[in-house]
This record gives structure tokens, C-alpha cells and sequence, in this order.
């Protein structure tokens, strides 16, 4: 948003929708310009394919302290299955 004005950034030109980020409009719209040159899976961020790309090179940058387990993405790490942490229950 544009802090003189109050005026959203970024239009739809199809309804008319408009949002202060790109990626706002890229969900809106469906746009996934960023294709995987491996497998074609389409996406709406450049650091997204990075993740992705963990899965076709074997990449396992995040590895669990206590087992040494190795993951792709951190938010797999699974600390909570030796701690007992149950947080949601």
C-alpha cells in the first residue's frame, strides 16, 4: 500500500481485485510462473523451487541432534517426537 495515497499496488485485470503484494495477486490469479526443470511442477516463488529442488538432489540439510535423522525441509525436524511435546492436545 502505497503510504501517501492509500492506493493497493497491485490490479487484477480481470475483476478488478487489487493487493498490496505481488504474491497476493499471483494467489488471486493461480499465476505459477517458476517451473522445476526436473519434474515441471509450477510455482509462485523462486524460494520455493530452492525447497523443492531438496527432493530431486537428496539434499538433507537438517538433521536432528538427538537420532540423526536428516530432513529437506526444517519444518520436519521432528524434536517434539523425542521431547514428548504435545502442544496442540
Amino acid at each position: 500500500m502505497s503510504l501517501s495515497t492509500g492506493a493497493r499496488l497491485y490490479n487484477c485485470e480481470v475483476c478488478g481485485y487489487s493487493c498490496n503484494h505481488s504474491c497476493d495477486l499471483k494467489t488471486h490469479t493461480g499465476e505459477r510462473p517458476i517451473i522445476c526443470g526436473v519434474c515441471g511442477k509450477a510455482f509462485k516463488q523462486s524460494g520455493h523451487l530452492k525447497a523443492h529442488m531438496r527432493i530431486h538432489t537428496g539434499e538433507r540439510s537438517f538433521k536432528c541432534d538427538m537420532c540423526g535423522h536428516a530432513f529437506t525441509d526444517i519444518g520436519n525436524l521432528h524434536m517434539r517426537a523425542h521431547t514428548g511435546e504435545r502442544p496442540y492436545t
